[in-house]
């Protein structure tokens, strides 16, 4: 989160109880995959953004993030065709980065990402490329950001978000995981739409304006694409789930 509100860190196995709360027979795939990266994200010792990668015949998109900086680091990737977060979901090898500034792999990108604030990486695969070709992406604003906890959690939070993705059977066939695709993306469309018009009205950055539609989502208890649907359509932002 931004340093107006910061976010509050949650212990390993508290996390991990919340995930064992999700009724994976109502949870949408992108809202399973959200609640993976948010919960990575406070879990980590030091300030990270998380983010959950796709591969569909070989075109990568990210189905979720918790903040500016990962997005624009995955899709850096995504431009170049190489990186650590496309090797952890293409290959099913995990990838860590314990300092851009002197990384030797893919140097190109980690200038990039050493430059936007991002100092380690690391990504973990959810599953084989066969069953399920993404992977959960890690960014940390510190060298060496992962301690043994840190990882340890961070495999155990990809290998949930593998089985969920795995028993909602969201990946049973491409048509199935075209349309999951297709709504991810119009999703993003919207959200990036709301970021536009508080970046516009409040003159703030992007991840700001990320971070007023997340904080707005989890006070109202409504998610954050509709949060930001209902401002795109209204113009007004969320504070309180609204009445039926």
């Amino acid at each position: 989160m931004t340093s107006q509100n910061p976010t509050r860190h949650m212990d390993a196995r508290t996390a991990f109880d919340r995930l064992a709360t999700l009724s994976l027979s109502t949870e949408s795939l992108d809202s399973v995959l959200q609640t993976v990266a948010d919960l990575t994200k406070q879990v980590m010792s030091a300030p990270v953004e998380a983010s959950v990668s796709v591969l569909v015949a070989d075109r990568p998109t990210t189905f979720v993030y918790t903040g500016q900086l990962a997005l624009d680091l995955d899709e850096s990737q995504y431009g170049r065709g190489y990186g650590p977060c496309l090797h952890a979901a293409a290959r099913a090898e995990t990838v860590e980065v314990t300092d851009t500034r002197t990384e030797t792999r893919w140097p190109d990108y980690m200038r990039d990402a050493a430059r936007r604030g991002a100092l380690s990486i690391l990504s973990i695969p959810l599953g084989s490329p066969e069953q399920l070709a993404a992977g959960l992406n890690i960014y940390s604003r510190e060298p060496a950001g992962f301690d043994g906890a840190s990882r340890s959690a961070a495999v155990k939070f990809a290998q949930f978000a593998g089985t969920a993705a795995a028993n909602m059977h969201a990946y049973a066939s491409a048509r199935d995981l075209a349309d999951n695709l297709q709504a991810s993306l119009e999703s993003r469309a919207t959200i990036d739409q709301a970021k536009g018009i508080l970046i516009e009205r409040h003159k703030l950055t992007a991840d700001q304006a990320f971070q007023v539609l997340a904080h707005a989502s989890m006070g109202a208890d409504v998610k954050l694409r509709d949060v930001a649907g209902h401002l795109v359509t209204t113009g007004e932002l969320l504070t309180h789930r609204p009445r039926h």
